[in-house]
């Protein structure tokens, strides 16, 4: 497959329109706890019409961990390449994209909310005029426990993961962080509380 970063810069993906909108880019390790959060908080604002969560599309059959939308690989590379979503990138062996009809949502002033990609932050706050990344994470402990009952991986490849990953998370300019290594209920609340910072006053 294309580079993601490439394409991104091409001229198949539409730039993001000026708006009143704010795109809230949740990012953080494998384990951290990232979709707990987002359904969380999703569950909170059901209903309200300011706050839209993304649905992702990734090359893997669909499961009870995220809801998102399956794709082949070149279902998704054909997609990718005629500017249908607003930022796609790989990882972990699978394509993930968010749908291009984000930036007409976003240009509508709703506040976006979508769990990316570390290393796609920087592209996050280059194509929209208003981002805010939180920074989901844990205790490396935490997170290999987690990564171990999710039972994706063998060993080998859960403790090359991790590596990585803290690796990443040292690295990641965010505006919110959130330790998740307690309960999870006071991790969804201060996610909440973020997104209600940034509705209108």
């Amino acid at each position: 497959m294309a580079d993601a970063h490439a394409l991104l810069a091409g001229q198949v993906v539409p730039a993001a329109r000026p708006g009143a909108g704010v795109f809230v880019a949740v990012a953080g390790p494998s384990g951290a706890g990232k979709d707990s959060l987002i359904a969380g908080a999703r569950a909170f604002f059901a209903g309200d019409e300011r706050v839209l969560f993304a649905r992702r599309v990734i090359t893997r059959i669909a499961d009870d961990s995220e809801p998102h939308d399956s794709a082949t690989p070149l279902a998704f590379r054909l997609q990718a390449e005629s500017g249908g979503f607003a930022l796609w990138w790989s990882a972990n062996g699978l394509d993930y994209g968010l749908p291009a009809s984000l930036l007409d949502e976003f240009a509508r002033g709703r506040i976006i909310v979508a769990n990316v990609s570390r290393d796609m932050t920087p592209v996050v706050r280059s194509r929209f005029p208003r981002a805010l990344v939180v920074h989901v994470t844990a205790s490396a402990g935490t997170l290999a426990a987690r990564l171990e009952q999710r039972g994706r991986e063998p060993a080998d490849q859960r403790e090359g993961r991790l590596a990585r990953a803290l690796l990443k998370d040292q690295a990641l300019e965010a505006d919110v962080r959130i330790e998740n290594d307690g309960a999870l209920q006071d991790s969804i609340g201060t996610f909440v509380a973020v997104l209600q910072s940034l509705l209108p006053k």
